[in-house]
């Protein structure tokens, strides 16, 4: 392992589990990298600041791994838009931020203000009692199946979904003046996030397409892990 190397902290989506990232975590490590998961499942229930709270749960877990030295971001989906409050709680050891198949950061704006009309009433829709119900929930009954085929890895994936609360969409997402965002790489996975990498290109990012889907790093994690080593030698170099 190389002692100057990034630390890679690979940070999940608020409406999944750390299993989605462990797999491609484990690969990462037998090449060398050092990688922390932080598990943010149970945050919501300490209530809001949310944002503020996932960035602290993901800052104690470098902590926690003794970590030291430079720090890459890595989010993915929901994880894109915590990114910047993360950064902000570990402070000047960040380096840079890759999103994978992410949300764009969008201080000063909530989930529920960026996201489409249909799909935000569509999750409107499904709330009872302040609470959505978990995210494989959301799909139609055969996505999932068709997105984690492994049965057994399903059902690990399944166990580890949260429910939120609806509170969570509607906090705006917190300014953080030191977010480096000139030091970011996006990696595409799934034509649903084909807006957000033309946007990051926009903006002056590396992006990289892969023909993949929005899980392939939980079902193809030897194929990700080497995406994600390319575009962190790109954001570390920068």
């Amino acid at each position: 392992m190389n002692p100057l190397a990034p630390t890679l902290l690979l940070v999940h989506s608020p409406l999944v589990g750390p299993l989605t990232w462990e797999l491609t975590a484990a690969h990462l490590r037998r090449e060398g990298q050092r990688v922390v998961v932080p598990s943010l499942t149970a945050v919501v229930e300490e209530g809001p600041p949310y944002y503020r709270r996932f960035a602290e749960a993901a800052a104690r877990a470098l902590d926690m791994d003794g970590s030291h030295g430079a720090v890459v971001l890595v989010g993915h989906s929901g994880a894109g838009a915590l990114l910047p409050a993360v950064a902000e709680v570990v402070g000047t050891d960040v380096h840079g931020a890759v999103f994978v198949d992410a949300l764009l950061p969008h201080p000063g704006n909530s989930w529920f203000d960026t996201a489409p009309v249909q799909l935000r009433e569509q999750v409107a829709g499904l709330a009872r009692a302040g609470r959505l119900p978990r995210w494989h929930d959301w799909l139609p009954s055969d996505v999932l199946d068709t997105l984690v085929s492994d049965v057994g890895l399903r059902e690990r994936f399944i166990a580890e979904l949260p429910t939120m609360p609806v509170a969570y969409f509607e906090e705006p997402a917190p300014n953080a003046p030191g977010w480096p965002a000139s030091r970011c790489a996006y990696v595409r996975l799934s034509e649903a996030y084909a807006g957000a990498a033309d946007e990051a290109e926009r903006q002056g990012w590396w992006v990289h397409r892969e023909n993949a889907d929005h899980l392939a790093l939980l079902t193809q994690p030897a194929r990700i892990a080497g995406v994600i080593a390319r575009a962190v030698a790109v954001v570390a170099d920068t």
